[in-house]
């Protein structure tokens, strides 16, 4: 009995990395894999099969079993995110740049720009097709470092936060971990962004300020100083944090019951072509949620960055508290449900590339422990 106890001792400090919280796998190993070299392995017959397949072992999912060539958890798996992030929100920002320069003229100039198409049609005509594109280096450059710091410090912060709380309440509150690590994240990835942001949207709503961020950036610093490309970074944390933990928070418990309730069998078991779909099902979704809830702060990023010496209370006053909430809001929920289910398909589809599990899906399973004799 004293050798039984410090087995299951022995294996319950190894399994104090909830595996289940990164996605399902068919993949399991035996027991003695997951005790410490030092504990003697339990006997077949003693220990009873977890996943009923016969073979008389008690099986639990591996926390660091790789896919591919790529360990689970690893920095290699942490670079692949970062990456992924990099081409998800770098290449997806820059394709939607003629809304977003629609959007935020109409946040700017509401009686210039009154609605969606006639938007574009001013813009059309005062600077031609070339004018969609304005700004589309910042855009690209700015939003390429916010996703690589996003998805990267997300799976980072995602496990670590799961570590401390340990496999009971990880998978009991599950929701939290997801919402605190997108959150951790997204501070870092705002830092990244936000100068970025800065001459982006001074470049878009000021015609004749600048071509772009080569003759952009230089130009804003010396009107305004270095620190002045971050005077923009608490209404940005104010508009991406909370844009962030519901894009993370409602994706993951969205293909959770995708997987749950409208597909008919494990996402194992499923195609990677029908896993992508979900992913970008999942992420459109979340992406419509994201819109409304970060949409006022969105409004006074624009002013703040377009106007010099600007305050939050000038933005009120010019937008009002409605205004801020509604104005330029059915364009933004538009691109940013498609901008965010392209990100988390591009994001997953590269995952799958390079040999990881798609993002989320599968609901946490109990914590098995090894049977006492």
């Amino acid at each position: 009995m004293a050798q039984s106890s410090s087995e299951s001792s022995s294996s319950n400090r190894r399994n104090m990395i909830p595996s289940f919280l990164y996605g399902s796998s068919t993949k399991t190993l035996p027991v003695i894999h997951q005790i410490v070299s030092s504990g003697p392995a339990p006997s077949a017959a003693a220990t009873p099969s977890l996943r009923g397949t016969g073979s008389g072992r008690f099986m639990i999912p591996s926390p660091k079993e790789p896919f591919g060539k790529i360990e689970m958890y690893s920095p290699a798996f942490y670079a692949a995110c970062t990456a992924g992030g990099i081409l998800s929100c770098g290449l997806t920002h820059m394709t939607v740049t003629p809304l977003d320069l629609v959007k935020c003229n109409m946040q700017i100039d509401p009686a210039k720009y009154k609605s969606i198409s006639s938007g574009f049609g001013v813009l059309f005509k005062e600077q031609g097709v070339k004018g969609f594109f304005r700004g589309w280096v910042p855009t690209l450059l700015g939003y390429s470092a916010q996703g690589a710091c996003k998805f990267g410090f997300y799976e980072f912060f995602k496990k670590y936060y799961s570590d401390i709380a340990g496999p009971e309440y990880a998978a009991k509150y599950k929701t939290l971990i997801y919402l605190a690590g997108s959150a951790s994240a997204e501070v870092i990835a705002d830092v990244a962004l936000c100068p970025f942001e800065a001459v982006k949207v001074r470049v878009q709503t000021q015609p004749g300020f600048a071509r772009g961020l080569g003759d952009g950036l230089p130009k804003f610093v010396k009107s305004e100083g270095a620190l002045g490309l971050y005077k923009g970074l608490v209404p940005l944390w104010g508009r991406q944090i909370p844009y962030t933990m519901m894009k993370f928070a409602s994706f993951e418990t969205i293909v959770e019951q995708i997987y749950k309730h409208a597909i008919p069998q494990p996402k194992n078991e499923c195609s990677k072509g029908l896993q992508l779909g979900v992913s970008f099902a999942g992420g459109y979704i979340a992406g419509v949620l994201c819109a409304i809830v970060s949409h006022p702060a969105d409004n006074l990023v624009s002013f703040l960055n377009n106007a010099k010496g600007a305050t939050v209370g000038d933005a009120v006053a010019k937008f009002g508290v409605v205004g801020l909430f509604t104005r330029g809001l059915p364009l933004r929920i538009v691109m940013i449900g498609t901008l965010t289910g392209a990100q988390w398909g591009i994001y997953d589809a590269f995952k799958v590339f390079v040999g990881l599990p798609t993002t989320g899906g599968a609901a946490p399973a109990p914590v098995a422990e090894i049977a006492k004799e």
